[in-house]
């Protein structure tokens, strides 16, 4: 399912099924953590607001840029989410990639829409003195090597893009596996992971890499 609106308040994803982003899920939640996972933020601040010429052509690249990674389901890209804040003025996109070398194919690849937004950038950027601050940071984590737990929580992060099972405490009391909470059992709005159409009654069957350790 291919994301739609290039700028959502609430985490895009391509999880078929899932449940809305605004629904918040009664009881422990956890995200599989069986495959490697890329996150990149991305963030701007206008430093000079009568500076709009300098300030404007970054913030309207950053919609191209997700439209067209959205409309590509082979990119990489799981799912992102607009931030704007803390203060007035600044923006912050959070990214969730398969892979880093995905980001990496993506900003270099001289056909896609990042590279020649950003040789346009920072030519701008060079004669703005300043009107526009521009960061990212990219975090590449291993298979097994993060933890995704959610409580009373509409599907967010990870859990939103990957999908959510049902958390319990493991049997020796360290960590969280897939499972009914036996204090949870039977209370509503409860739901499993989501999977792809045809794979009805399997759903929260799928493997056990999702296992994390507290």
């Amino acid at each position: 399912m291919p994301m739609q609106n290039p700028m959502p308040m609430h985490w895009s994803r391509t999880v078929p099924g899932a449940p809305s982003p605004r629904k918040r899920l009664r009881g422990r939640f956890m995200a599989d953590n069986g495959e490697p996972i890329a996150v990149l933020l991305i963030g701007a601040r206008i430093n000079k607001w009568w500076a709009v010429h300098h300030w404007i052509p970054v913030f309207r690249a950053m919609p191209r840029m997700l439209k067209e990674l959205s409309k590509d389901p082979d990119s990489g890209l799981l799912g992102y989410r607009i931030l704007w804040g803390p203060w007035f003025g600044q923006v912050t996109v959070v990214q969730y990639w398969r892979r880093a070398g995905d980001i990496r194919a993506f900003s270099h690849d001289e056909d896609r829409t990042h590279r020649p937004a950003q040789d346009h950038f920072m030519g701008r950027y060079m004669r703005s003195n300043g009107a526009i601050g521009i960061w990212h940071e990219m975090l590449s984590v291993r298979a097994g090597a993060y933890q995704c737990l959610y409580g009373d929580m509409p599907p967010m992060g990870i859990g939103a893009v990957h999908g959510l099972d049902p958390a319990t405490v493991r049997p020796d009391g360290f960590g969280y596996t897939k499972g009914e909470d036996p204090l949870l059992a039977g209370v509503a709005d409860r739901v499993e992971r989501a999977e792809p159409a045809g794979t009805a009654g399997t759903a929260g069957t799928a493997g056990t890499a999702g296992t994390a350790e507290g």
